[in-house]
């Protein structure tokens, strides 16, 4: 766990497992010299089956140990884990905290029929930061929620491809087809991980739309703001999980695109 330089202090992330590593290469494309500390809480992933106040302690507890940990700024990035507890995590925090929430407003901007598909766990689409999100900015828009059990699970796993993974987008996505959408967010950071074979079962003439580049480019803002930003040297990535090392690592490794070592971590 030495991999982060105690001499600069890390950006933390966090999700329920690895989707939120879609995130945190947006922000290392952005921020090259920032260190990452990424905490993978497997343990208990996913959140989107859990009960809200789980998921909400559960989010508090990992912030606390990233932020014990040196973070100058905290990302949640999980669609869920914002959905429950973001604003307990910016009450409890000493250190800015940056929120997920499904790219409703933009969806509702692209669309051009007028009808926008949000493909998400259970628990973000019943929370009441989903509600505000359609309310306040998709009016005029027909929104199609779309829950997807088991398909962060299957990413987890190492399912990017494949038999499974097609059998599986095809019954998630037909009552979008049914529907016309065509404009599709993606509410779970697991899913732009699959977004190449989601894009084929939707069909080519609908577009899908990733919170991550708007929350990388929210981070170096925040980051400029407070006058903290490192350049001096590539940054490190330092990743950590609540689960099995040994199952985690492959995964990352697939989705980060190098070797990178996992250790354990109780929280």
């Amino acid at each position: 766990m030495e991999a982060v330089h105690r001499t600069r202090r890390p950006i933390g992330i966090f999700d329920s497992g690895v989707g939120g590593l879609s995130v945190a290469r947006e922000i290392r494309r952005a921020l090259p010299g920032e260190d990452l500390l990424y905490v993978a809480d497997t343990a208990y992933c996913p959140y989107g089956d859990r009960p809200l106040e789980e998921v909400r302690a559960r989010a508090l507890a990992v912030g606390r140990y990233v932020e014990g940990m040196g973070a100058k700024l905290l990302v949640a990035a999980c669609n869920t884990a914002s959905g429950a507890a973001l604003e307990e995590l910016r009450q409890a925090m000493a250190v800015p905290v940056v929120g997920l929430e499904p790219p409703v407003k933009t969806g509702a901007c692209l669309t051009r029929n007028g009808r926008v598909g949000v493909m998400a766990t259970a628990g973000t689409l019943a929370s009441a930061r989903y509600a505000r999100l359609v309310r306040e900015h998709a009016r005029g828009v027909e929104v199609l929620p779309q829950p997807c059990p088991g398909l962060a699970d299957l990413i987890e796993e190492g399912h990017f491809d494949g038999a499974l993974l097609h059998a599986r987008l095809e019954e998630l996505v037909q009552p979008l087809r049914r529907a016309g959408v065509d404009t599709v967010v993606l509410g779970c950071t697991h899913y732009p991980f699959v977004s190449g074979p989601l894009a084929l079962v939707l069909g080519p003439d609908v577009q899908l739309v990733d919170s991550a580049p708007a929350i990388a480019r929210r981070t170096e803002q925040l980051l400029r703001e407070l006058g903290d930003t490192s350049r001096d040297r590539p940054g490190a990535f330092t990743v950590l999980t609540t689960g099995d090392p040994r199952k985690v690592a492959p995964v990352v490794a697939r989705l980060w695109g190098a070797e990178v070592p996992v250790d354990a971590v109780e929280i």
